[in-house]
């Protein structure tokens, strides 16, 4: 995976921006267009309207409905039309409304987005970013919420990553466009509206340039697009989240802390391929680890990032690796959401239950 947003050693870092996950997307899309006339931007309503999300809000006028447009309500023709596109020498960066919307599109992802590189020995690339709004939280309709990581990630030929947070949203989608690789890029829906410091390609272009002084508010993991995160440092046990779930885990980090208990938390960002030795090395320095997602339970992908951590810290391991997901039923409706997505106090009970683990 390239680098980014790289300065040179002994210069001041550069001064972020505050800006919404939303917005930080929407300036990525806007200098990836501007940087490469090859990028395109497609799907349902993402030209005059912006998008359901006003993702792709304003691209259309700035860039022209040539290279922004929207597309018939078919979600299969959406990526489809990519895979032609980038066949052509183009890099489409198509969006579907939601990410239970995919499930139509499944047969071209699976068979043609993930497999033409490989059938065709390497001759064509498939540089596709697949924008997906994923994840619950907003208390929308059946299919409007799903969490879909564990389909992509099985998926041979597929890369997949999920932002936690506005830098993470503009750094990753900038880099995963840039690949040759077919991305699924999975934007956590509840926290498009989330603010935090944003430190932009240019932002850091101009701190190297000029050496102005740093005003400490740039995030600190700006500069990295590669593997995982550590999002805060703990002794006592390693929490494993991405997407949405990252922010919540920090909620609990800082109420276990009240409690005299120091949690490490692992934004795991790209979930294939995954970041084993991040989590290695976390997991050897607190002994303990447990992984939390929205998805069902039953081969959700926390059980192959359990498996990775059993794997590589079974000796060092002082209990078995704990798992705080979504239940085995199909995602709820808005109104038993919050049933559903793993909350505070259920990450806390599995807290809990890994540091008073005692071998039999």
């Amino acid at each position: 995976m390239p680098e980014t947003l790289a300065t040179t050693p002994g210069t001041a870092p550069p001064a972020a921006r505050t800006l919404s996950l939303q917005t930080a997307l929407n300036l990525a899309l806007d200098e990836l267009l501007a940087e490469d006339p090859k990028v395109l931007v497609l799907g349902e309503d993402v030209g005059t309207l912006g998008g359901v999300f006003r993702v792709t809000s304003g691209l259309a006028a700035a860039h022209g409905t040539q290279r922004v447009f929207d597309t018939p309500l078919a979600e299969s023709g959406i990526l489809g039309m990519s895979v032609g596109l980038a066949m052509a020498g183009f890099r489409p960066i198509p969006e579907v409304q939601f990410d239970g919307f995919a499930y139509p599109a499944m047969n071209q992802i699976i068979t043609q987005l993930g497999r033409m590189n490989y059938r065709s020995r390497g001759t064509i690339p498939m540089p596709v970013t697949l924008r997906v709004p994923s994840f619950g939280g907003i208390r929308a309709p059946e299919h409007h919420g799903e969490s879909l990581e564990a389909v992509f990630a099985h998926v041979p030929g597929l890369k997949v990553v999920s932002p936690a947070d506005p830098q993470q949203g503009y750094t990753l989608l900038k880099a995963a466009v840039r690949m040759n690789d077919p991305v699924i890029f999975m934007e956590p829906k509840s926290r498009y509206w989330q603010k935090g410091p944003v430190v932009t390609e240019a932002d850091a272009a101009g701190a190297v340039a000029t050496g102005a002084a740093h005003d400490g508010g740039a995030s600190p993991d700006a500069g990295t697009v590669t593997g995982a995160r550590v999002a805060r440092s703990g002794r006592h046990l390693t929490l494993v989240a991405w997407g949405a779930m990252v922010a919540r885990c920090l909620q609990v980090a800082e109420l276990a802390a009240e409690d005299g208990i120091d949690v490490e938390v692992v934004d795991l960002r790209w979930l294939k391929p995954i970041d084993a030795e991040t989590l290695a090395t976390s997991v050897a320095k607190t002994r303990r680890a447990v992984v939390v997602h929205e998805a069902p339970l039953t081969a959700g992908l926390g059980a192959e990032v359990a498996q990775l951590i059993t794997e590589r810290c079974f000796g060092t391991l002082k209990a078995p690796v704990e798992r705080v997901t979504g239940f085995d039923v199909p995602y709820p409706s808005g109104d038993l959401e919050d049933e559903y997505i793993p909350n505070i106090d259920r990450i806390l009970f599995g807290i809990q239950r890994v540091l008073e683990y005692k071998r039999g």
